[in-house]
């Protein structure tokens, strides 16, 4: 019989597989843009329909034909600017050195962080000499939404341009609304930040995909055969049981295939199942997005675009509801 080869179980890019740490991704690094703007958005995952549009990528067998692609909604309610935050560098990296925040910020931002009752610091303070980088904080409004949901998220957001073109963009925005046109154009690639679905404690069937063993093996078929050698505190190259879900994923070039204004375009009289009626603008992403309905997911600059896929959105011919 013929040596079987075959490609292990699992990935050995995470370790631990744990869950974690908060329910909002961390994003560790941003690609630059052209003009002075945010380098991404958030929204709320709304759920899955599909679309017939018109295939435009030029090496497809079915240019110019009519053709199915399932899409995620996800709601974007406008995100707020809640305080710019300024960098130095330093021996260990860049580290913040100052902030100054809104003087208009909602109420229910209490529900995540204590806000000062006077703010001493004022933008006209600030030299963008003085700093080698500038990020906004800013924070979501699920209560625009029907999530059944006040305690918004906050997270910063890299600037592009200039250490004074991110200045002057800081101060033109600071304590107002960012809408999701603003940031995102139909056709776009970027990013998706988010954290997976949780299954818990899984079985190594499931959670590496090993195969099942035969049915003569002694002491269980959906277990590992060789567990490894003896020596060694821990063995994390052979499957085991273990957390499977609520991991922080990274899915790069997804594309933007419709940004609406119009949620009467894509809601239907029930709502969206454990999601509700879509009430603010939304974007269409083609195919699936990391997590369950109502999770935020962040959307960033593409760090590596697919140049198979086209820069141009899709006419759009029907949207299923």
């Amino acid at each position: 019989m013929p040596t079987i080869k075959k490609p292990r179980s699992g990935s050995m890019q995470y370790w631990p597989r744990k869950r974690a740490k908060r329910e909002i991704a961390r994003v560790r690094s941003f690609a630059s843009g052209a003009e002075p703007e945010l380098l991404g958005f958030a929204g709320y995952k709304a759920g899955m329909t599909h679309v017939m549009m018109n295939d435009n990528k030029a090496t497809s067998k079915t240019k110019g034909q009519e053709i199915f692609c399932p899409v995620t909604i996800i709601e974007c309610p406008a995100l707020i600017a809640a305080s710019i935050i300024f960098y130095k560098k330093t021996t260990n990296g860049l580290k913040a050195a100052s902030a100054v925040m809104a003087s208009n910020l909602n109420k229910e931002l209490k529900r995540r962080i204590s806000i000062p009752k006077s703010i001493k610091k004022k933008i006209e303070d600030f030299k963008a000499e003085e700093y080698d980088d500038i990020r906004m904080l800013v924070y979501t409004q699920p209560k625009l939404t029907t999530i059944g949901k006040k305690k918004p998220e906050l997270f910063e957001i890299q600037l592009n341009g200039k250490i004074e073109e991110k200045l002057a963009w800081a101060k033109d925005h600071l304590g107002k609304e960012i809408q999701v046109t603003d940031v995102l154009k139909e056709g776009q690639h970027f990013d998706i930040h988010a954290i997976t679905k949780g299954k818990g404690y899984q079985g190594p069937m499931k959670r590496f995909g090993i195969s099942r063993t035969s049915h003569k093996s002694e002491k269980g078929v959906r277990t590992p055969a060789n567990i490894g050698p003896w020596t060694g505190a821990k063995q994390w190259t052979v499957a085991k049981a273990g957390q499977t879900g609520y991991h922080q994923r990274i899915e790069l070039s997804k594309w933007l295939i419709k940004v609406g204004t119009k949620p009467e375009e894509i809601n239907n009289k029930s709502g969206f199942k454990r999601y509700g009626i879509v009430k603010n603008p939304f974007i269409l992403v083609k195919g699936s997005v990391a997590g369950p309905v109502k999770r935020l997911i962040i959307l960033t600059n593409p760090l590596r675009p697919n140049k198979k896929i086209p820069k141009e959105a899709p006419s759009i011919t029907y949207i299923s509801k």
